[in-house]
């Protein structure tokens, strides 16, 4: 039973033999989204076929949104039509992209193309080949050791007979990371973002980044991918229901898009435990495993306004050896998993919500989400804080060209989520994967404002500068439970009543990035940056503060954030 998705991925392939071409999908970057997104608000209008709320973006998509913004009446900058060139020739082979010819091509093999060190194509087969490097290093205040990084790897795309796309990205890593990311490392036993990691050297860790899947068009509408990678939903910076802070994972996907809806089923495999840090039993030498699905409801009203609802649930079915089944009921794309849930006398955890996108005169964008995860009415209306009152919410603007200052934007932004939310009663029903946060890095039981004041006065130069306000309580010993840790059975929680957000030894996190970033070449930055990190407690053991600055040169590959 465990072996059901690649199984029936295995007979989708089998059969779409009516294939049309398709694509692979963009690599997740906030860099690169918030641009994306920038121009949809600048647009004024959504490209049909593309939904910007469910990332990461296909290529194709990509390249024909830009292919509108072109034949659109929308006044760029001198700036704009540096990105917009960037984006065609990042992906040109969907588009038109004038100018990705190289003039001068390395050895007249390499870099024919921009975008690509090396490809090949014809009609039967296609495929591009890039290197991927990231090397970085920089000084800490917090104590002596001086943070690097040195990531060398491979990223590779194409398709087969214009029908089977695929795409692998492959990474060996080494790192010094600052003293809270190497804190984080030692509670947790895993490298934020990233799977299984190794000792190396007195405070380094040696990880290893692999990513692939397969895509096919099932036709003319639905596509199906296969592999491992991660997702995100949403339009803000931070995203409540499905966010890329875990590390990637086994996935089924099909993607719907006919007129302006656009409908997404995910089932996922996903590690409830590592090294047993939460108990799990282990079925061979593996680590336990869980299962994530969900499905999440886009449609476009109008020119501007987008809605979408979503429903998931975490599930797991351990039996006495060990093993753990995916449940063949929850592979029905359209059915409420909730009425599945309780038909089947289960226990699973099920989330549902919704989030929106309201673009508004070519300038301004407004965005939210929510969560609930469980809910009583009659208890919400007695506001005694009944703990399983259960629910997060998220609101934010956008504001591009401010006080028509061309390529000046801003982003603001607040999320919030009561106690014990994203956790469960087991290890396979909490919102986690290989012991991280499938949502909110942060957990639960806090309030966050976000600000990013982004400038790009030039082509090639980006200003960037973020700041995290984020209040949260913790817990004071290991034993406590106030609800800020979902990897915590909430069945030990400290009270039924009077709960609020925030409870607990009460903490505050400010963080503070400003960016620098110098786009080389095509796909090729240096970022000067300064991280400022001030944790704050009523317990003064919980209290840090770091000041972190760093140089980094990246070649196919976005910024690593630790920003919790």
């Amino acid at each position: 039973m465990r072996k059901i998705l690649p199984i029936l991925a295995l007979l989708i392939i089998l059969f779409a033999h009516t294939s049309r071409s398709q694509s692979t999908n963009t690599t997740l970057s906030w860099d690169y989204n918030s641009l994306i997104q920038r121009y949809e608000i600048l647009s004024g209008t959504f490209t049909p076929g593309f939904h910007s709320s469910y990332q990461a973006y296909t290529k194709k998509g990509i390249a024909t949104f830009m292919d509108s913004l072109r034949k659109s009446d929308v006044n760029l900058s001198e700036q704009d039509l540096f990105n917009l060139a960037y984006f065609e020739n990042d992906n040109w082979e969907w588009g038109k992209a004038p100018d990705n010819k190289s003039t001068k091509p390395f050895l007249k093999h390499f870099y024919k193309n921009k975008s690509d060190f090396w490809h090949y194509s014809t009609e039967d087969f296609d495929v591009h080949i890039n290197p991927v490097f990231y090397f970085g290093a920089g000084t800490e205040s917090e104590d002596g050791v001086t943070p690097w990084i040195n990531t060398r790897g491979i990223e590779l795309r194409g398709m087969i007979d214009r029908k089977v796309g695929f795409y692998s990205f492959l990474t060996e890593n080494q790192a010094t990371f600052p003293f809270y990311v190497r804190e984080y490392i030692s509670n947790r036993s895993v490298v934020p973002h990233e799977g299984f990691r190794k000792s190396f050297k007195d405070n380094g860790v040696d990880f290893f980044t692999a990513r692939g899947y397969i895509s096919f068009q099932i036709s003319k509408h639905i596509n199906a991918q296969f592999g491992h990678d991660r997702f995100s939903i949403g339009n803000g910076y931070r995203s409540l229901i499905l966010s890329d802070f875990a590390p990637p994972y086994l996935f089924l996907k099909f993607n719907t898009q006919i007129w302006k809806i656009q409908y997404t089923n995910l089932f996922t495999q996903m590690r409830a435990d590592a090294f047993g840090k939460l108990g799990g039993s282990h079925s061979g030498n593996d680590f336990p495993v869980k299962y994530f699905v969900l499905h999440h409801f886009s449609i476009n009203i109008g020119k501007n306004l987008n809605i979408g609802v979503f429903e998931s649930i975490n599930y797991g079915r351990e039996d006495s050896t060990g093993n753990n089944n995916f449940d063949i009921n929850y592979l029905n794309p359209i059915i409420f998993y909730r009425a599945i849930e309780q038909q089947n006398g289960s226990k699973d955890n099920v989330a549902l919500g919704m989030d929106f996108r309201w673009n508004i005169a070519r300038k301004f964008s407004f965005y939210g989400q929510l969560v609930l995860d469980e809910f009583k009415l009659n208890e919400f209306k007695a506001r005694n804080g009944w703990w399983a009152n259960k629910y997060a919410f998220q609101l934010g603007g956008k504001y591009i060209n401010v006080l028509n200052i061309a390529n000046l934007d801003l982003l603001i932004e607040y999320n919030h989520a009561r106690p014990y939310i994203y956790s469960h009663r087991s290890i396979y029903t909490l919102n986690g994967h290989y012991l991280q946060e499938i949502a909110h890095p942060s957990g639960a039981n806090f309030s966050e404002w976000i600000s990013e004041i982004r400038y790009q006065p030039f082509r090639r130069f980006t200003f960037s500068l973020r700041t995290f306000i984020n209040n949260y309580g913790e817990d004071e010993d290991a034993d406590a439970n106030w609800g800020k840790d979902i990897f915590k059975d909430n069945g030990t929680r400290e009270q039924e009543y009077g709960n609020t957000t925030g409870q607990g030894v009460a903490t505050r996190l400010a963080f503070i990035d400003f960016t620098t970033t110098y786009h080389f070449r095509q796909n090729v930055f240096l970022d000067l940056k300064y991280v400022y990190r001030n944790l704050e407690s009523e317990m003064d053991t919980f209290d840090r503060n770091t000041g972190y600055l760093s140089l980094s040169f990246r070649w196919n590959i976005p910024q690593r954030l630790h920003e919790f």
